[in-house]
């Protein structure tokens, strides 16, 4: 019977935000990787009056996957539900529905609803992997909308660019081979690579900040496309001053050579500011403070980029 072929779960939590901040922040998709955790990027594919396609990558038991998603949005009733087109997994959820309903004095109740066919666990998988995760997206996005009054001055994004006078395939295999950056970028330490599938590295880098000193070690994930020439990544491991950190790599190329942009979407962890700047210490200053950190980072990896692609051309001349 068709109900047999299909488990069901739902899961809802209260949030002290307005249900129309919620459901604006869950029909944002291009901002997921932000406040969701397992979302390392989301691209809209297409749209139209009903919904929109998007093309998903999910951390899903430490590994990256990507998935086509359907969605049809229902602002009026604040509901969004969604299909899986092509499930990778047999135990990732394969319909289902976020809903966002009204509660007194600003509040509102945030519920997701998912049907997936029964399959064994994935290996390593323990029992409840799936709810420990699904809950753990609810809270962020709860923590996230409970903010909503102050995520202008949390979230902030910027760009640093470089004109190369050289080859974009050279720039972007210079990008792309990162586990050589030790040798090749003053700023890391150590870098570490595992690239399991072609084009997904999951990355460790020691690095250290050009303008104090400090070390930092990140971890992140990097989905790579030489055929569009961008390099799109995620932190999941953060300084204790970012929350949340995504970013691309993208070439532009031209008759003469090639723009190399590096972007920054950062979500500040309020909590941390003032134990990390000081008392009294505000998110325009943490703001100011984590950019001049990753502009300091992106811009040396940027003209070293350029000398590399520019070095290369002098060479075959």
């Amino acid at each position: 019977m068709p109900s047999q072929r299909w488990h069901s779960a739902r899961h809802t939590v209260p949030v002290a935000a307005p249900a129309g901040v919620v459901y604006g922040l869950l029909a944002d998709a291009p901002r997921w990787p932000l406040l969701l955790p397992s979302c390392v990027h989301a691209e809209r594919v297409d749209s139209d009056r009903a919904g929109d396609s998007l093309r998903l990558w999910q951390l899903h038991h430490g590994q990256v996957r990507s998935a086509l998603v359907r969605r049809a949005l229902h602002p009026r009733e604040r509901g969004i539900a969604f299909e899986l087109r092509d499930p990778l997994l047999p135990d990732a959820p394969a319909r289902g529905g976020w809903n966002v309903s009204p509660g007194p004095a600003g509040h509102c109740l945030l519920t997701l609803h998912q049907e997936h066919h029964p399959a064994h666990p994935a290996p390593g998988q323990a029992p409840g992997t799936l709810d420990t995760q699904v809950r753990a997206e609810l809270a962020a996005v709860a923590e996230a909308a409970e903010r909503w009054d102050r995520l202008d001055e949390l979230l902030f994004s910027f760009e640093d660019s470089v004109y190369v006078c050289g080859s974009p395939e050279i720039v972007y295999d210079f990008l792309y081979r990162i586990a050589d950056w030790a040798d090749l970028v003053p700023h890391v330490e150590h870098a570490e690579v595992t690239e399991d599938r072609p084009g997904v590295q999951s990355t460790v880098l020691h690095t250290s900040d050009p303008g104090t000193g400090d070390t930092v070690h990140s971890r992140a994930v990097r989905l790579c496309f030489p055929a569009a020439g961008r390099i799109v990544d995620k932190a999941t491991v953060t300084p204790d001053l970012v929350a949340a950190h995504c970013g691309e790599w993208y070439l532009e190329p031209d008759a003469r050579g090639v723009r190399v942009a590096r972007t920054h979407q950062v979500m500040l962890r309020e909590s941390a500011v003032q134990r990390v700047l000081g008392a009294g210490a505000l998110p325009v200053d943490a703001r100011r403070h984590v950019r001049e950190q990753l502009t300091r980072t992106s811009t040396q990896t940027l003209t070293l980029a350029r000398w590399h692609a520019e070095s290369a051309l002098r060479r075959l001349r």
